[in-house]
């Protein structure tokens, strides 16, 4: 029988099959995942076929895993050389930005814009926590609407505490199977509950002086929202490494870059001093941020060479 993964804690998945049972079940002893080089074969939101061990204790074997038609991956935290898969089948992914308590770096608004290009998923920023905003964070959120809604990407604005924006966003996930990112503290599960009170997640607020947030989701997990429509929380990041992109490929995941290919004097050119270069000619005439470009460059030089 076919199923989907709602949890994996390492070993054991949680597998919901079309008719609502949830069924713990565990890979294959033998079973060989060619070609899978992430810390994770399987992933939330992955697609299998069940064969049932135990219909009294609800468990059973994951026979085979169905072709993924998308993924979002990141470096592991703990295996640099290697990645993590995020989740997979995603139909859009949501990352919640916060101005301050935590502050969320444009680096890392980047990076992750960067990977949903990569892997063909929408992207959409929640700028959460916007009651807190004084006149700093007014401006710079207007700053970055004006900078990221130019390159084509979706901005909410919302407060959990005030209710601002959350009725866009609840109608947003509707019948779609949506990703739910953000650095530690940023309000995810308040978010969540707040939409869906019936679910009362586990909060904690950001701690102490560091504003740095506790762990609250130790693994990625989906869940059935009202109505039709699976969100997918996930633990909160540090930071988003990101892998199997290359030098040469970086710049066609900028959206506001990859509409000048082909204009540049050289092929290769990685729109850094090169002669005829069209991107440095849109930064300097003011058609691409400046703060793009340099987030641009930044991840160019975290990526190690031009062949990896």
């Amino acid at each position: 029988m076919d199923g989907k993964v709602y949890k994996s804690t390492g070993s054991w998945y949680v597998v919901k099959t079309p008719d609502g049972v949830a069924w713990n079940a565990r890979l294959k002893g033998l079973f060989k995942l060619d070609g899978i080089t992430s810390t994770n074969p399987l992933a939330v939101g992955d697609e299998v076929e069940l064969e049932p061990e135990s219909e009294e204790e609800q468990t059973a074997i994951i026979s085979a895993i169905h072709a993924r038609h998308n993924y979002i991956n990141r470096q592991s935290p703990s295996h640099r050389m290697q990645h993590h898969i995020v989740a997979a089948n995603i139909d859009q992914s949501l990352l919640v930005v916060t101005l301050k308590e935590p502050r969320t770096s444009q680096g890392f608004i980047d990076r992750w814009l960067v990977t949903c290009e990569a892997y063909h998923v929408p992207a959409i920023l929640l700028f959460n926590k916007s009651d807190l905003y004084r006149h700093k964070e007014e401006q710079r959120f207007e700053e970055w609407k004006a900078m990221y809604e130019a390159v084509g990407y979706r901005l909410i604005r919302m407060s959990v505490h005030t209710g601002e924006g959350l009725d866009e966003v609840k109608s947003l996930l509707q019948g779609k199977i949506s990703l739910l990112s953000g650095h530690s503290g940023v309000g995810k599960s308040s978010f969540l509950n707040a939409l869906f009170p019936d679910w009362q997640l586990k909060t904690q607020s950001v701690s102490g002086w560091s504003g740095k947030g506790i762990h609250t989701t130790t693994f990625a997990e989906m869940f059935d929202l009202p109505g039709s429509g699976q969100v997918i929380d996930t633990p909160g990041m540090r930071e988003f490494g990101l892998v199997d992109i290359t030098k040469q490929e970086l710049s066609g995941y900028f959206p506001e870059m990859r509409a000048l290919a082909g204009q540049c004097q050289f092929n290769n050119c990685l729109h850094l001093g090169e002669p005829g270069c069209a991107v440095k000619k849109a930064v300097e005439e003011g058609s691409i941020a400046q703060h793009r470009y340099i987030s641009y460059c930044t991840i160019l030089d975290s990526i190690t060479s031009p062949h990896s």
